[in-house]
This record gives C-alpha cells, sequence and structure tokens, in this order.
C-alpha cells in the first residue's frame, strides 16, 4: 500500500508530535515522490560554509532491508519500515565547491569575486585539515540534516527512528560504501505501527545558562 501525505501541521505540532518509532506497518510504501520531497526539505539545513557533505543512500528493496538487518543488531523495524536511509558524510565534500559557488553565482546570490575566494578556501583550507576534523565536519552537518529529515518526514505524517547502534565497518562493506563516505547514522522511516514511547526531558534550568556555565 502506497500513501500520500499532503497536509503540513505547524512546527510546534511537528516537533511536539515528533517520537522515535520502532514499529511501522509494512504495508505501506512511501512514493519515490514523497521520499524525494523529503530529502529536498532536509537538504535545505545549513552546513559549514554551504558545502553540503551529506550524502543519502535510500534502501526500499526488500531483500536488501532483509541484508541491512543483522548489520542493525536485527533491529525489527529496519524490516517493517518504508525505507532505511543511511546518512553519509562526505570526506571530500569540499571538491563540490566550485559546483555549488557557480550556482550561487548564476543564481544572483554571490558576485564572480565572492566565488572565487570560497573556492580558494574550500580547495585548500577545507582539503588540508586533519582527518579527524574532516569527520567532526562532516558529523555535525549530517547531524543537522538528519533532523531536518525526521522533521520534514512527521510534518508528512510519517515516523521515523535514528540508528546510530549497527555494524558500520560492516554495513561499509557489504554495501559498498566508497572509502571517502562516512556512515553517521540510519534512519528508518514508514508509518506507525504503535506510536513511540513517551519520554521526558530535563528541565531548562539543567541544560541552559545565561552568559556563564
Amino acid at each position: 500500500m502506497s500513501t500520500t501525505m499532503t497536509t503540513k501541521p505547524d512546527f510546534q505540532t511537528v516537533i511536539q508530535e515528533r517520537h522515535s518509532v520502532r514499529q511501522y506497518d509494512p504495508s505501506v510504501k512511501i512514493p519515490r515522490e514523497e521520499m524525494e520531497a523529503i530529502l529536498k526539505d532536509a537538504t535545505l539545513a545549513p552546513s559549514s560554509s554551504n558545502l553540503q557533505p551529506w550524502r543519502f543512500l535510500v534502501i526500499d528493496d526488500e531483500d536488501l532491508l532483509k541484508k541491512l538487518h543483522p548489520i542493525a543488531n536485527n533491529q525489527e523495524h529496519v524490516l517493517q519500515a518504508s525505507a532505511v536511509i543511511a546518512v553519509l558524510g562526505d570526506l571530500k565534500w569540499y571538491e563540490k565547491g566550485e559546483k555549488i559557488y557557480s550556482m550561487s553565482e548564476e543564481a544572483g546570490y554571490m558576485t564572480e569575486e565572492v566565488k572565487q575566494r570560497f573556492i580558494h578556501t574550500a580547495e585548500n583550507m577545507y582539503a588540508n585539515l586533519d582527518p579527524s576534523i574532516k569527520e567532526s565536519i562532516v558529523d555535525v552537518d549530517a547531524g543537522l540534516i538528519s533532523m531536518q529529515l525526521m522533521l520534514s518526514a512527521r510534518a508528512r505524517g510519517y515516523d521515523t527512528v535514528p540508528m546510530g547502534g549497527y555494524n558500520k565497518d560492516r554495513f561499509v562493506e557489504e554495501f559498498r560504501i566508497p572509502s571517502h563516505y562516512r556512515s553517521v547514522m540510519l534512519i528508518a522511516i514508514g508509518k506507525a505501527a504503535a506510536p513511540g514511547r513517551p519520554t521526558v526531558r530535563l528541565p531548562l534550568e539543567d541544560v541552559a545558562f545565561w552568559n556563564e556555565i
């Protein structure tokens, strides 16, 4: 069964209704057009120098989900969900700089001079960073886009659960992920068969501080 959600609730409703859902209706298949719309929403997330290091591998083939199941510690929602999205970080993300900044110039968002300055920074500063710093940059940006993806899904009536508990080395090997892609997380997406478990949050005074900590 496929379904398309068109009603978009207000932002407060979206963030309050988003929960990590671990039971999905396996009969629901998200149409490709709808999935692409969710991913497109997600790509509006911010990134360092707007270099957009995120990459997605959308896994919706039944046999591939079965292959993923043991890699993801046999979590049942991997088999039930409409798809599992692997969020990857491109450790050579700066190589897209010329394309991105040329698009910005063509759109009238920056001058040729500014474009060349940004390209120089991308090709020199980012390219020569320590590998651990590169990993940190792509991890942060992948986290930003992952949250935006989950909120977009909820706004369209779908549910998600992010997964960090999987064998990343085995995933990279068995799904033939290129060596310059870093596996950051998996996100199961579909239609809930049961609501996510209610959770609590620490009071604001435990997590927010003003001017000193």
